[in-house]
């Protein structure tokens, strides 16, 4: 630049260091100047990168806080990030609800929208695989050292478990096999996106045609095959379904010893889970090792022993969290089994008039608690490839003691063992 000013006659000077560039000699103390802020601005970048690294070392977020925190800093100068209400909260039912699986990623950040969330669909999704949720700060690679996570100074919003299920489930989505389960304000269709097409499989839509003496609903087919339902029918049908889960009272008693013992074997299936899980750390933990005596020997290549470590460690990331997560799900939660069977059974009593007075989100929850894997609707009737064990419980002794002639039936019998069924009736392949 300097050259070219001075092709257009123009001599550069500065106030405080003036050269006069006509001795060739000066060219050397201009080179000096030019490069001593530079080095200097090269040496302050270089110790802000150290220390903005040692902090996350400590287990500090460096920078503006994510969706559902916020900076503070306290009366001795030290800088953190808390919760920031109530974004904390719907963020945390946000990351529940894709981990359950019930609703696609993009629904679940409209319906936090309008629960408040003040967050973009981009910065949601990143939002989703920061670790920071779960109180980890990231600390990437650096020369020599490795990626890593460190325990961060903040409080954790969701559990270990919960994040990793997310990523399950964002990997799902990348894979194309998400659910495409869709919330709709509208009351006239609760059913919609659990019900199955049963000519093609696809997912029934819903939509409203107008007629002559008014609008017309129908859960209906995008495909060719021509599925097309009144909806108030299907709607008034499935009510009538749910009275089928509806236990009696002279089963009440039954119902609540076989949930005890429901508790009982779940508290024992953690217990078959954690010894599977510690099986699993054991394997990967023991490829490890003989990927290390491979290194140690010369017949792996140290590049390719760092990719089969990041990989191992990964899986034993998520395989901990696992375990940490069934350990606490193995705790004694009998104290107020009686207290809950009671509540539940209430409304469990009630559940049609429930269905029918719910809201539209509240109806979802309902179907989707009861057909986790949604349903085949027909003319015909209802039929599921999966009903919730307790549900199918329900009905299975509901249709027992109905079909009983002598009117008598033994608590200890076989057939009021939990053997869930496929549903109201087997779905048809």
């Amino acid at each position: 630049m300097i050259n070219i000013l001075r092709k257009l006659g123009v001599e550069p000077q500065a106030i405080e260091q003036p050269l006069d560039l006509s001795v060739p000699e000066n060219k050397m103390m201009l080179a000096f100047y030019l490069a001593a802020p530079e080095v200097e601005n090269d040496r302050r970048a270089l110790n802000t990168f150290h220390g903005m690294r040692r902090a996350r070392k400590e287990g500090r977020y460096m920078g503006v806080a994510p969706v559902g925190y916020v900076n503070r800093i306290t009366e001795d100068g030290t800088k953190y990030i808390a919760f920031h209400e109530p974004h904390a909260t719907i963020m945390k039912w946000a990351f529940i609800e894709i981990a359950r699986g019930a609703y696609a990623v993009e629904e679940v950040w409209r319906q936090a929208r309008r629960k408040g969330l003040k967050c973009g669909k981009t910065s949601f999704w990143r939002a989703l695989e920061n670790p920071v949720y779960y109180g980890k700060i990231e600390v990437k690679g650096y020369r020599d050292e490795e990626y890593r996570l460190v325990d961060g100074v903040h409080d954790e919003l969701i559990s270990e478990k919960i994040f990793y299920d997310v990523q399950d489930a964002i990997d799902s989505k990348r894979k194309r096999q998400r659910p495409n389960v869709k919330a709709i304000s509208d009351d006239v269709f609760p059913l919609r996106g659990f019900l199955g097409c049963p000519k093609c499989h696809r997912m029934l839509t819903a939509s409203a045609s107008k007629g002559r003496n008014g609008r017309y609903h129908y859960y209906h087919c995008r495909s060719s095959c021509g599925c097309r339902y009144p909806a108030q029918q299907i709607n008034n049908h499935f009510v009538k379904e749910l009275g089928k889960f509806k236990p009696r009272k002279a089963t009440i008693k039954i119902f609540k010893k076989l949930l005890l013992e429901e508790f009982s074997d779940h508290a024992n299936a953690n217990k078959g889970e954690q010894k599977s899980l510690h099986e699993q750390i054991e394997k990967l933990n023991g490829k490890l090792g003989r990927a290390r005596e491979l290194l140690l020997a010369s017949d792996l290549d140290s590049k390719d022993y760092k990719t089969i470590k990041q990989e191992i460690e990964q899986q034993l990331v998520r395989l901990e969290a696992k375990l940490v997560e069934t350990s606490r799900n193995t705790q004694p939660a009998f104290r107020n089994v009686e207290q809950m069977t009671e509540k539940a059974l209430e409304t469990l009593m009630n559940l049609d008039s429930i269905f029918i007075e719910a809201d539209s989100e509240a109806k979802r929850q309902i179907v989707g608690s009861i057909f986790p894997k949604g349903l085949i609707i027909s003319e015909e009737g209802c039929r599921t490839t999966k009903v919730n064990e307790v549900a199918a419980l329900i009905y299975q002794i509901n249709s027992d003691l109905c079909k009983g002639k002598t009117g008598t039936y033994d608590e200890n019998s076989s057939k009021f063992r939990l053997v869930p069924r496929a549903g109201v009736e087997p779905a048809r392949v």
